[in-house]
């Protein structure tokens, strides 16, 4: 038994027009619809070539401790398992900070110290 109706209009379907690209209606402007691909992270975020390794320390470092602020905010709106589970990924994001700020250490040990004033001498 087929079921139609009277009332559907007839439209020809994307296979018999393959030239015909619908534009995707949420897309202000000529923005079309293209064959779907995953991209990988890596394919859409990069780090411009040439950065040196203590600014890429440095961005590591506030983007780790800001990790830390928004899930030890988050944990603190659990309970129970799920709280452990945030608090150890919390505690992987603080020993990592920590790592990063010992290798920007060892790269500029006088970047972190304070300005060295000259002995008082009475």
């Amino acid at each position: 038994m087929n079921k139609s109706s009277k009332h559907q209009p007839q439209t020809p379907s994307d296979a018999e027009h393959p030239d015909r690209a619908k534009p995707c209606e949420t897309a202000k402007g000529a923005v079309t619809r293209s064959a779907r691909r995953t991209a990988t992270t890596q394919q859409i975020f990069t780090v411009a070539a040439g950065v040196d390794t203590l600014t890429l320390l440095n961005q590591a470092c506030e983007n780790l401790a800001a990790l830390n602020v928004l899930i030890a905010s988050f944990a603190g709106k659990l309970e129970g398992s799920n709280r452990k589970v945030l608090l150890s990924i919390q505690q992987l994001a603080a020993v990592t900070e920590l790592l990063v700020n010992r290798a920007r250490e060892n790269l500029d040990p006088r970047s972190d110290a304070p300005d060295a004033q000259p002995p008082t001498l009475h």
